[in-house]
């Protein structure tokens, strides 16, 4: 008996190395290259995020310890102007790729449209980005961090020699990392380059390996070096009462329309922009103009957000002031994103998720006093609606919002929301948008290309009319 137990054992061994034989060794190394570009951009991530606190509590001590003097103010005014112009010199000057969030720059090089240059782009992204959220403009540090993630992939891939069939893989795997460690969102940072990248991401069993072993690895850096705490520290709500879980879809329904005109204005103002012929200097000016001025009036109504997300919450605004903050914030955000300055938009984009939310939580409560206990549950579903209206991509915006908060039990609600909103948007002829900033940065690049053909084109003739005279 105990010999035929060893003969199967044995055969069992043979089995088992002859399988692990026939594995690619490619799809191996491929997860090892992974391992090492979430461990690279966990690292970048981590270092960005220490310098952008740092910056963010001295600017907000700055302006909490101006006493009504002028001085103070006009030196407030010359720091957020300085660090605006230089984020915009950078970007005109050296890499124009890095303007944005950068996440339609990423989707062009998956798609194999243009490559990547990570030597000049890491630098100048977190340069560029630190002087522009560091300067009060509503920016998020998302898209900077998916943008260097993806960067981190190309280089790694440059690094090792690989060939250009793992190049998707390893810049789909830094983009995961640096979604998810921007917000300590590891699920969400794969459910993102799957979801919203589904266009230009190449599936197999592999990549999403790749993704899935980056996003955890970079998440596990940013949370032992900075802390393992939820980005938005809130009550964590229950949902037992189905009765009113249609007051989910009406929001939803709300959230669609802010998603449409959010998308339709961001792009106008992109041209609007762009199509100024003056000094970019004057552009500088102006935006340091607007967020001294705000920051004088509040510094809620400036920033990512993050610190009037916790406002909010906590019920510390009247439905008056939620409304003007609503409209102010929208504004500040397509100006702020739509100068064309380095930084991400989702930062922003749920910080008025949740004040719709909460403005909808409000007047439910008021209307319909049994149906909800706190309205700062709308809230949470405000983040995963407007996501799903703009980005379009409702499940990364349903498994965002949860890990951004914790609130697990609020999935079915959140679920309803962000349907709602990404298929009425959708019926209302609103794109992703980064899918209209893909095709946007492609016309541009192709007419700057037929302008320089034609100027050449013009040089050349003019030098042999020059010669036959």
């Amino acid at each position: 008996m105990k010999v035929n137990q060893l003969r199967a054992i044995s055969r069992s061994r043979v089995r088992f190395r002859r399988g692990y034989k026939s594995i690619d060794k490619k799809s191996i190394k491929l997860l090892w290259l992974a391992l090492i570009v979430g461990a690279v951009a966990g690292l970048v991530s981590t270092f960005f995020r220490l310098l952008l606190i740092e910056i963010e509590k001295i600017r907000v001590s700055y302006v909490l310890n101006i006493k009504g003097d002028t001085l103070p103010w006009l030196w407030l005014f010359l720091i957020t102007f300085i660090a605006i112009y230089l984020a915009i010199f950078l970007s005109k000057r050296w890499a124009p790729e890095i303007s944005g969030s950068g996440i339609q720059e990423v989707e062009g090089a998956l798609d194999r449209i243009w490559k990547l240059r990570w030597k000049a782009v890491i630098p100048l992204k977190f340069i560029s980005s630190i002087f522009s959220l560091g300067s009060g403009l509503l920016l998020g540090r998302e898209g900077p961090t998916v943008q260097m993630g993806a960067h981190v992939g190309q280089m790694v891939k440059d690094w090792f020699e690989e060939s250009e069939e793992k190049n998707n893989a390893l810049i789909s795997t830094g983009a995961s990392a640096g979604l998810a460690s921007a917000f300590n969102a590891p699920l969400s940072g794969v459910i993102f380059v799957m979801e919203e990248m589904n266009e230009h991401f190449k599936f197999n069993f592999f990549s999403v390996a790749a993704i899935m072993i980056g996003a955890g690895t970079a998440d596990s850096i940013v949370r032992l070096l900075l802390g393992n705490q939820r980005t938005i520290i809130m009550h964590v709500f229950s949902f037992e009462n189905l009765n009113w879980i249609w007051l989910f879809a009406v929001l939803g329904i709300l959230l669609s329309l802010v998603g449409y005109f959010f998308n339709h204005f961001v792009i106008k103002v992109l041209d609007l922009f762009n199509s100024f012929r003056f000094h970019f200097i004057w552009i500088a000016l102006f935006l340091g103009a607007i967020i001294t001025a705000f920051s004088f009036y509040s510094m809620d109504f400036v920033g990512a957000g993050y610190e009037t997300i916790y406002k909010i919450l906590n019920h510390s605004f009247t439905l008056k002031m939620m409304l003007f903050l609503l409209l102010m914030r929208f504004l500040l955000t397509l100006i702020s994103y739509g100068s064309g300055v380095p930084g991400g938009i989702f930062a922003p984009l749920l910080s008025l998720g949740v004040i719709c939310g909460m403005i909808f939580g409000v007047l439910a409560k008021d209307l319909f006093p049994t149906s909800i206990d706190d309205p700062a549950i709308f809230a949470v579903a405000g983040m995963a609606g407007i996501f799903a209206a703009t980005v379009r991509a409702p499940i990364t915006g349903v498994v965002l919002a949860i890990e951004l908060t914790s609130n697990f039990a609020l999935i079915l609600p959140l679920i309803l929301t962000a349907l709602v909103a990404s298929v009425l948007t959708t019926l209302l002829g609103n794109r992703p948008i980064y899918t209209e900033l893909l095709e946007r940065v492609i016309q541009q690049k192709k007419t700057e290309k037929e302008e320089k053909t034609a100027k050449e084109k013009l040089e050349s003739e003019t030098k042999m009319f020059d010669v036959e005279i």
